[in-house]
């Protein structure tokens, strides 16, 4: 087979790919295109994961539409509150606003890092940790996913490797959501994501989407390093 012949019966695989890797990109940017890229990125392997029997990670890009749309939304409109409307702030964030502005009147400018910025009056929404009770809620919610897919996978379906594409799938479910909400953390799943999928598809010999895959392990921890420095 020549390269041509390879490159013609693999495009939309190699396409996906390319998508996904500016994908990252954008994302260790914190540039919000990286969701209608996500999108996109989304519908090639929707084909892709059908056509190899993915059907665990078929389902994954199916809820990664849905979550690139609400991301896009709360990215663009922050956490939804006003830093005008006093009103709507808890106590604690009253108190918070009063400290940071009290700070910028000391430094003679503005908190970079305020989670009250944005535009037009909108709470910028910004890179944080993740809370004790939001994990022990994620991590709840991952073991949840995983035996429910595990079960379906191995009992309705000819998936191949039952386990491991319940666990990609599943930590990838709790890892986007955190990107949505820039949670800092997600980089870690996603180091796991990348190594176990990296793996698990070269022994199907999708070799574009293993590229892709370390492509997005390398990229995790640039991105980790990158996303530390706006907390």
């Amino acid at each position: 087979m020549t390269i041509y012949d390879w490159l013609s019966r693999n495009w939309i695989e190699i396409f996906g790919a390319v998508t996904g890797i500016v994908y990252v990109f954008l994302e260790i940017r914190q540039n919000i295109w990286l969701w209608p890229v996500g999108i996109v990125t989304s519908a090639v392997y929707i084909l892709v994961f059908f056509t190899n029997k993915f059907y665990a990670d078929m389902s994954l890009q199916v809820y990664y539409l849905v979550i690139s749309v609400l991301g896009w939304y709360w990215w663009m409109k922050g956490t939804g509150r006003r830093a005008q409307g006093v009103g709507l702030m808890t106590q604690g964030d009253r108190q918070e606003e009063e400290k940071r502005r009290a700070g910028d009147r000391e430094n003679g400018g503005h908190s970079k890092n305020s989670p009250f910025e944005g535009g037009k009056g909108d709470v910028k929404l910004i890179v944080t940790r993740l809370k004790p009770k939001t994990g022990v809620i994620l991590a709840m919610i991952f073991v949840i996913l995983y035996f429910l897919m595990w079960f379906v996978l191995s009992r309705l379906t000819d998936s191949p490797v039952p386990e491991w594409d319940s666990f990609i799938t599943s930590l990838s479910i709790i890892a986007t959501w955190m990107l949505a909400r820039k949670i800092y953390e997600h980089w870690y799943l996603w180091i796991a994501v990348n190594t176990v999928s990296s793996l698990i598809f070269m022994t199907r010999g999708l070799y574009p989407t293993v590229i892709l895959y370390l492509v997005y392990l390398a990229m995790s921890f640039i991105g980790l390093k990158k996303w530390k420095r706006s907390l």
